[in-house]
Order: structure tokens, then sequence, then C-alpha cells
């Protein structure tokens, strides 16, 4: 089974005292724009998408189509136990070989991009001008090891010595950490009609 693991748990609070996965871009809160595009991708047989800071409000307004949304009540532990989250979720009643993981505040991130690594092995991730950005790759054995990961490292360290692939043609690599940044993503959209 192959499947969509979305991470959208932080406060994102460089993005100033709103929830920043309920910003509004093309009438859409944030995420909305991050999960539609991995539940656009047939071959993901299951999307999870782990919530922690106000995940109360963020169930209320995002549309989460056929996303399975987890609670990772210790969000503020850092990514790795987030990732940690999502992946348990997946792999709790199911034999997993493959997850596709995003992020939540990238709402350029285009179906047709993640769909381009379900045949990619494990550890695999795309690199934007040489910079490590998502989709990334995990399969059992980074699975397994994710479980000794700890604060806001995620899964690099997992990754070192897989396959990359160079996707800085594409402008989906940004994400929105600032006001200014979602700015950004607004005028490219405007500067396009």
């Amino acid at each position: 089974m192959i499947c969509g693991l979305i991470l959208a748990a932080g406060a994102g609070s460089r993005f100033g005292n709103k929830p920043k996965q309920l910003a509004e871009l093309e009438g859409r809160p944030l995420l909305d724009h991050a999960i539609a595009a991995q539940c656009a991708v047939a071959e993901l047989e299951r999307i999870a998408v782990v919530l922690g800071a106000n995940a109360e409000l963020i169930l209320a307004k995002v549309d989460f189509m056929r996303a399975e949304p987890v609670i990772c009540e210790r969000w503020g532990d850092g990514q790795a136990l987030s990732l940690r989250s999502g992946i348990e979720h997946l792999t709790a009643e199911a034999h997993v070989t493959k997850v596709i993981v995003t992020l939540g505040d990238q709402p350029r991130m285009a179906p047709e991009l993640i769909a381009r690594f379900v045949d990619e092995p494990p550890a695999t991730r795309a690199v934007f001008d040489g910079r490590p950005g998502h989709p990334v790759v995990l399969g059992p054995v980074q699975m397994r090891l994710i479980g000794n990961l700890h604060g806001d490292r995620g899964a690099r360290s997992l990754l070192q010595g897989g396959k990359t692939i160079e996707c800085g043609h594409l402008r989906s690599a940004r994400d929105v950490d600032t006001p200014e940044d979602l700015e950004a993503i607004r005028h490219e959209a405007r500067a396009v009609v």
C-alpha cells in the first residue's frame, strides 16, 4: 500500500496570531490546497493529515476530502513527533510499503509532482535548486527508524544518501511561513491571470 502524509501540526508562529493553515488563498484555507493535491493522486490509497496547533479550528473549517485527520497532542515537541504520529496512524492496520510526505503550508504543490514520486525508491526527495524539499519518499526502513527521531529535524537524517530529483523549475517549493510569503504566492497567481 502506498500512502500520503501531510504535515500540518505546527503553530506557524512566524505567520502571526491567526492559524496559518486557515489563511485564505483563492477563497479556501491554505491547507485545503495541500490536501486536494494529495487526494488527486489516485495511487495514494490512504492519506493522513497530521494536525496539532489549532486542531479544532482546522477540523471545523478545512475540507479533508478523502484524507484522514490525525491529531498529534504533543505537536509542540517538534516535527519528528508529528511525523511519527502520521506514520503510526497509517501503518497501524495495514502493510504500508511507501509514504509520500508533503507539507500543509505548500499550497502550490502540484498533484503531478507528488505522483512523480510514487514509483521512486525509499529515501528519494525533491530538491529545488539543490536545496532539500518535499515530496519525500519513506519506505519500511525509514518508517521503522522514525521512532528514534526527536525535535524539529523530521526525517532528513533518514534520507541521507538517497536519490534526489531536481524540481527547481517548478514553483511548488514555496512554503508559507509569513504573511509576506502568502502575499507573494497570491501575486504570482495574479501575474499568471
